[in-house]
Order: C-alpha cells, then structure tokens, then sequence
C-alpha cells in the first residue's frame, strides 16, 4: 500500500536560458534541480511553489504555468512523490543563493542533464517546449530508472 506526499518543482526559463539550483543538503544533494519541495498543510500546490522559489532562489513570480505532474516511486518507500512542475517565464529579484540551493543559469543548449536527476531528460524538454505531460517512473535508488512512462496531455 502506498500513501503519497505532494511537491512542487518550478523552472525559472528565459529566451536562451534556465535557472537551476544545485541542491546543498538534504534529498538529491549534488544535483541540479529546479526549485520546490513539500506542500505544507494548509497551503494550496501553487502557494507551496511559489514559498519553495522564494525560500530557494530569493525570487518571486507573478504567473506559474502548470506544466505536468509526475508520480515517483522509489524502491523501499512506501511514500509515492506527487509531483506538481511549473515554468515561470517572468521573475522578480536577483537569484540568490540559499542554505539549500545555489542558483545558476544554464544556456538552453547546455543543461547539466548528466549532473542531475535521470528523469529530467525525458520530461525537461516539455516544458521548455510548453507541451504539458504526466509521468511516472519507479527508481532504485537516485540513479537507477526501472520503469517509466510519460505522455503528453490537453491539460494538468
């Protein structure tokens, strides 16, 4: 029997560029993710996305897009991960770094995607391409996929 947890992750995306964090501590530490993390209760997915950017990155937005929502199961853990994704064309402040992320933009054509979650390959370009999606996929481990799926979708 699996319960499940709600997060976000919110992508910060230019004309020619993202801004990604490189995770300091805690899960997926040593990575380059978006910005995002627990829904507290209480609050709405899209409060926790923007609270997460701004604890995180030290910027604030005035439109998310929704863009997908991804299932991820980890071997051994009972809790599934929901996983709510939003791009933000438009920001406000300067990214700074925090005790848990440090903000770095990254030319479109040169995504760390080798120093970053496995997943993020599959469904990154979607949302660079505003194509909304759903997935899931089933890890052992942070760096072994063993099952997965993803498809695009009129809506999320």
């Amino acid at each position: 029997m699996h319960t499940s947890r709600l997060f976000t992750l919110v992508l910060v995306v230019q004309p020619s560029r993202v801004l990604l964090g490189m995770k300091k501590r805690g899960f997926g530490a040593g990575l380059w993710n978006g910005f995002g993390g627990k829904v507290q209760p209480g609050e709405s997915i899209e409060e926790a996305a923007r609270r997460e950017l701004l604890e995180e990155s030290g910027l604030t937005v005035d439109t998310l897009q929704k863009m997908g929502q991804i299932t991820f199961e980890f071997v051994g853990n009972s809790e599934l991960m929901d996983v709510h994704i939003f791009r933000a064309d438009h920001y406000h402040g300067e990214p700074t770094e925090s005790e848990e992320m440090r903000p770095q933009w990254f030319q479109l054509d040169e995504v760390p995607f080798h120093c970053m979650w496995p997943d993020d390959s599959y469904w990154f370009p979607l949302v660079l391409q505003r194509k909304l999606f759903r997935g899931y996929f089933k890890f052992q481990g942070q760096d072994t996929i063993l099952e997965h799926s993803l498809k695009e979708v009129e809506e999320v």
